[in-house]
């Protein structure tokens, strides 16, 4: 199998072309590529395929082998991607996910990709579109977890997002505490978790644990719920930049008066290789 590792500030994936590859098991091909020790080391595969609703279709899929429905970083790799390989020609694209289409604007100079601009479609709090077990969004509500209880708002960006507004993140044993809110039975399809620190009204620092594949350096629905979730909160405003810092680098949203989400940044291409699966 032919393969392109890239990376979106740290979020990095396996990125397979079928149009000219065939994975007839993406989810044991996930996890077997995905092993940092035995197979090349990722967050998960990509898969970029032909589709017939849009200029690409992407299916991702987690380290644990399990498919998600989608990935801003991996929205913008594909877009860099797609344009300096020539699977498209134009600086406007339109990307099927299992979230829906996305239109990816491409930032180019010279032949190169110098960053994505991804429409990221609505952020949602309405309990059933999350989903989470409870008839009342939570925004701000109270929410037990190994003995701690935490100020939590719930909201989908195509996939659940419980975000958690408190101090430096750096500060938080996220390892344990990811892991017990994401199979916290309040989120019957288990949920990414962001910790975030309001720095001011336009920076918020941030981590978090993605289901499915632990603590990543970065995650572009994540970081599109935090933004969104501040937002609705009070804490930033709409229409302005508001820079999320992770710890692979920083993504910068803007949350428009409806909800819908533009996010910005880069993409990069690591290296080119093949695996003998």
């Amino acid at each position: 199998m032919r393969f392109t590792k890239m990376q979106g500030i740290g979020n990095d994936y396996i990125y397979v072309n079928c149009f000219e590859e065939n994975i007839a098991d993406p989810e044991t091909v996930s996890i077997k590529v995905s092993d940092r020790h035995f197979g090349i080391g990722s967050d998960g595969l990509v898969l970029i395929m032909p589709s017939d609703k849009a200029d690409l279709r992407m299916r991702i899929f987690n380290a644990d082998g399990s498919e998600a429905k989608m990935c801003g970083n991996a929205s913008r790799c594909i877009g860099k991607y797609a344009y300096e390989r020539g699977l498209v020609t134009k600086d406007t694209i339109t990307l099927e996910t299992n979230s829906g289409i996305k239109v990816l604007h491409l930032d180019t100079d010279g032949g190169k990709v110098k960053s994505v601009s991804v429409d990221m479609g609505r952020a949602v709090f309405e309990p059933a579109a999350i989903p989470i077990a409870s008839s009342e969004p939570m925004i701000l509500s109270p929410i037990t977890a190994g003995g701690i209880t935490y100020t939590a708002t719930a909201v989908s960006m195509g996939n659940p997002h419980c975000v958690i507004f408190g101090e430096d993140p750096d500060t938080i044993a996220l390892e344990s505490k990811g892991r017990e809110l994401e199979f916290h039975p309040m989120f019957p399809d288990r949920v990414n978790v962001e910790f975030a620190h309001i720095v001011s009204e336009d920076t918020i620092k941030m981590r978090v644990w993605e289901r499915g594949s632990g603590e990543t350096l970065a995650c572009g629905t994540g970081a599109c719920a935090t933004a969104a979730a501040a937002v609705k909160n009070g804490y930033c405003p709409t229409e302005k930049e508001i820079h999320l810092l992770l710890r692979g680098g920083t993504l910068s949203i803007t949350i428009h008066e409806d909800f819908a989400v533009t996010m910005r940044g880069g993409a990069e291409i690591v290296f080119d290789g093949e695996i003998q699966l």
